[in-house]
């Protein structure tokens, strides 16, 4: 039974309430006398990457469904956002609340066709981006573009940024083409074994696959989990037909592997018969 929404005075005053909670037991954390031994010592790097790792808990409870997980993860995605502030604020650089206003008058900013009163402009939110950009003395095709993203989702939003001016291949099939003649280069690497060479020419190769899906309207992040997940269903499937014999996949040479690995991928496409 769902609970019913309270009136939008009374959820904003609660987040607020619940916010300032956070944002104090994040003080209390770091209070270099009385805190937790391990937060207090904590600096903007070292827990940089629980950033991500964060956000990609989001991403997997959103692609389950798991609606009851969401929240969870949401709160500990937020947990970083105060957690950076708060590191901030003690350095004297920023604290949460320069956070929030930025955000918000980037919101403003971008969307006067709700705050302002003006007519939709479809290119405004580019327009105002790149402002923004040339304000940070970001310039160039490529600005703005953090190098710290993952390489797959970098290479996309390069590539789209490259398209902007013409930059881009015309049809998928000219994009196919390009990935044989990468593979190719990858091939003529291969019998040199320098792992310089081959690591670029590889590179290529998954930058102009990741381009592949760009023009096929498809986000080549999550054509890659997809096949990840084909991937671990397929394994822990093979390991379930082979614990049911008391065998693990170690006890079986390759070409059984793969005999397997035949028979679990025509299982899995086969849809259940219905008694």
């Amino acid at each position: 039974m769902s609970t019913p929404n309270p009136p939008p005075q009374v959820a904003s005053q609660s987040a607020a309430a619940e916010l300032d909670r956070l944002i104090a037991i994040m003080e209390r954390l770091r209070d270099p006398h009385t805190g937790c031994a391990w937060d207090r010592v904590q600096t903007h790097e070292t827990i940089a990457p629980f950033a991500i790792e964060e956000a990609y808990e989001v991403m997997d409870s959103i692609a389950r469904e798991d609606w009851e997980a969401l929240p969870d993860e949401l709160g500990d995605l937020l947990l970083q956002v105060v957690y950076q502030a708060r590191i901030a604020q003690e350095a004297g650089r920023f604290d949460f609340a320069d956070v929030a206003r930025l955000i918000s008058d980037k919101m403003v900013r971008r969307h006067p066709h709700v705050f302002a009163d003006q007519t939709l402009d479809p290119d405004l939110w580019e327009r105002n981006k790149q402002a923004e950009r040339a304000a940070k003395a970001e310039y160039g095709l490529l600005a703005g573009i953090a190098p710290s993203l993952p390489a797959l989702i970098r290479a996309e939003k390069l590539g789209k940024r490259a398209a902007r001016v013409g930059f881009d291949w015309d049809r998928p099939e000219q994009v196919l083409e390009k990935i044989e003649e990468e593979l190719d280069e990858v091939r003529a690497e291969l019998a040199g074994g320098d792992k310089a060479r081959l690591e670029d020419e590889i590179g290529d190769v998954l930058f102009t696959v990741a381009s592949l899906a760009r023009k096929l309207g498809l986000d080549p992040e999550a054509c890659l989990r997809h096949g990840n997940a084909k991937f671990t269903r397929r394994i822990e499937t093979m390991e379930s037909v082979l614990a049911e014999t008391g065998s693990t996949l170690a006890d079986l040479d390759l070409p059984a592997q793969e005999a397997l690995w035949g028979e679990v991928k025509i299982r899995l496409l086969t849809p259940p018969a219905h008694s």
